[in-house]
């Protein structure tokens, strides 16, 4: 495929970009403490930039250093004295002959009190967020013109970095999110009310940013083009903004200025309708950028789980749409687009949407650290590792365990033009990934799979299957290094009587189809996310399921987004979850759980499914450390973790190796 449509140039009001694919904005934790662009957050662009991206939309930028701060080292263009770093970002992208846009944000009632001190947080009507639950007070009219200024200051800011343009993010239930919805704007004046009252901010902004730096100044406006309320797990008595009255609020927008709209969906509460777990299916939005764009004469992008070249091409030479956006493609493979240009489309590190960027945007922001990708370790720390030393010399190292950790490590190692042996123990590689792609919607765990075979065969990896790493077999090459990834195994506690019976498995056993069962009353012990993965292919098999969990709520240590997908539609299945409730013992009819009281319950089953974890086995790892001098423990032997961890591992081990 030639990709002439995806890779031909397209015109944002004045500017000329090089292709039709827009990066999309993700918050990224890369600026530095005091919210200025640090050389970290310009090494994360330039990559993309010298991938061959058409236009960067950089992450949420604050408009607000005092009521819009939506997460620690988050961008600002809300004063002057961040000029010189938007300037620098901006000479990093040309560079590459890139084009950047910076995104023009404010949380509104989607900002943590404490973020801003433990104050109250803005919004058109004071309606709390159902998701975060901070303290929301209504904006006064006053307000309401100060901040249209906020927006249109930092604009200006950004014209004169040298920025090429900018979008206002009225997206994701953020603060023009808040004003355009019928959901959050209740107001009675003229910001309240009709479509176009409650527009009217944003029209403000663009005839603000017109009068302040002309009318070539490229902007872009972000709209979810419907909220999707209908689809929360939070008891909406309303619609929202649905896509007739977004198409509307588009077409009234467009003669006052826009440039392009970019189309997207979701607001927290509808989160996984905004940034979608791995269960969505490629390009399941493109059909709300599709209404916008048969209504104005602007370029119109859409986005929605994009990750192969060929369906890009295909919507864009159907006329749906002008060009796509891709946020976390991106993220995964910075050379998505150089890739495709040179025919290199198998190349590709897809992204898996495990949303491992999502959840360390949190946990990785309260400490001051950029998030992260789970399949790309270089992600958002370019500025960190970037030595691409070719320095193996072909000498040997064994890899043992062709899991992601051992996967990565021989990729990077191969790159370092080390002579790298692989022995895997099992026929297949993939190690864990080829449990995790077992469950139902789980099909996108098989690009990484598929991606590791490509590399490692174009590398020329010595892959061994059906071979055991043994210290022998180690031994007879003389290795100048040994990386150990062995793997794990299930946990399954001798202290819980009747564990060992005949009616007692693991999930590991269900996923590997060791164990089969079709009508049977099956109980599943754990409910982290694989715990709930196996419930659902269980369910999917015609058993009658429940799930139990000793917490005091199912799913304690799950990632919110990806298991209130999975729980949504156990909930169909009428899967029953029992938390706060303890396995003490098994029996050949029933199991006995105890209370928190210590009451115990007796449930009739007919099979137990334990999924309590799982622990290395140091065994051969251990053997090979007194074996050899140069001993490196990967994945799961080095600490027991998800995908993440282990290609993490894997890639800093090899990228280490001296």
């Amino acid at each position: 495929m030639s990709f002439e449509n995806l890779l031909s140039p397209i015109n944002i009001g004045t500017l000329k970009i090089r292709n039709r694919v827009v990066m999309g904005a993700m918050g990224s934790g890369t600026a530095n403490d005091n919210a200025t662009v640090s050389e970290c957050e310009c090494a994360y662009y330039a990559e993309r930039a010298k991938g061959g991206v058409g236009l960067i939309i950089n992450e949420v930028t604050r408009v607000n250093n005092e009521t819009g701060i939506m997460m620690p080292r988050q961008t600002s263009a809300a004063t002057d004295d961040c000029i010189p770093g938007l300037a620098k970002l901006a000479k990093a992208v040309h560079f590459y002959d890139g084009a950047i846009f910076i995104q023009l944000h404010h949380p509104g009632r989607q900002t943590d009190n404490m973020a801003i001190g433990g104050r109250a947080t803005i919004s058109p009507s004071g309606i709390k967020s159902m998701m975060l639950q901070s303290e929301c007070r209504e904006m006064t009219n006053t307000e309401i013109k100060s901040f249209v200024q906020d927006y249109i200051n930092a604009a200006e800011r950004c014209y004169k970095a040298g920025i090429d343009g900018v979008e206002l993010h009225g997206a994701h239930g953020y603060m023009l999110n808040q004003f355009i919805s019928p959901l959050t704007n209740k107001r009675t004046d003229e910001y309240g009310g009709s479509t176009e009252n409650r527009a009217r901010v944003v029209k403000e902004i663009i005839e603000g940013i017109r009068e302040r730096v002309g009318r070539d100044y490229p902007v872009m406006f972000r709209i979810s083009a419907d909220e999707f309320l209908r689809d929360s797990m939070f008891p909406f008595q309303e619609d929202g903004l649905l896509l007739d009255e977004a198409v509307e609020i588009c077409k009234y927008l467009v003669p006052f200025g826009l440039d392009a709209i970019n189309v997207s969906a979701g607001i927290y509460e509808t989160m996984n309708q905004a940034w979608e777990p791995i269960s969505f299916a490629e390009g399941w939005k493109i059909y709300l950028a599709e209404a916008v764009k048969k209504a104005v004469d602007v370029p119109v992008f859409g986005v929605g789980v994009i990750r192969n070249p060929d369906f890009a091409e295909k919507i864009i030479a159907e006329g749906k749409v002008d060009g796509v956006t891709i946020a976390r493609g991106l993220l995964a493979d910075p050379d998505w687009v150089k890739k495709t240009a040179e025919g290199r489309v198998n190349d590709i590190r897809r992204c898996i949407s495990c949303l491992n960027c999502m959840d360390s945007m949190i946990s990785n922001g309260m400490i001051g650290e950029p998030f992260a990708c789970a399949i790309n370790p270089r992600a958002a720390r370019e500025w960190f590792y970037n030595d691409a030393r070719q320095d193996g010399n072909d000498r040997l190292v064994v890899v043992v365990g062709g899991g992601p950790a051992g996967m990565e490590a021989a990729r990077k190692l191969a790159e370092r033009q080390f002579k790298v042996v692989l022995f895997e123990k099992s026929s297949e590689l993939g190690g864990q990934l080829c449990l995790a792609n077992k469950p139902p919607h789980k099909d996108k765990i098989n690009w990484l799979i598929d991606y590791y075979k490509t590399q490692l065969t174009k590398l020329g990896v010595d892959i061994r299957l059906d071979t055991a790493g043994t210290v022998e077999a180690i031994k007879a090459l003389a290795p100048y290094a040994v990386f150990v990834g062995s793997g794990s195994e299930s946990i399954v506690p001798q202290s819980i009587k009747g564990v060992n019976g005949t009616n007692v498995c693991t999930s590991t056993d269900i996923l590997t189809g060791k164990v089969k069962l079709t009508g049977k009353k099956v109980v599943v012990i754990g409910s982290g996310m694989t715990g709930v993965e196996t419930a659902e292919l269980l369910e999917t098999q015609d058993n009658e399921v429940t799930v139990v969990e000793m917490a005091d709520r199912i799913g304690p240590d799950a990632s919110w987004q990806s298991f209130s997908d999975v729980q949504a539609r156990l909930m169909k299945f009428e899967t029953i979850f029992m938390p706060a409730h303890k396995l003490v013992e098994i029996g050949a009819a029933s199991i006995k759980l105890e209370k928190e009281a210590g009451e115990i319950v007796d449930l009739p089953v007919d099979y137990v499914v334990l999924s309590l974890g799982v622990k290395a086995d140091q065994t051969l790892a251990d053997e090979i450390v007194k074996s050899f001098d140069k001993v490196v423990k990967i994945g799961d032997t080095a600490k027991i973790g998800r995908i993440a961890n282990a290609v993490e591992t894997g890639f800093v081990a090899a990228y280490q190796l001296d």
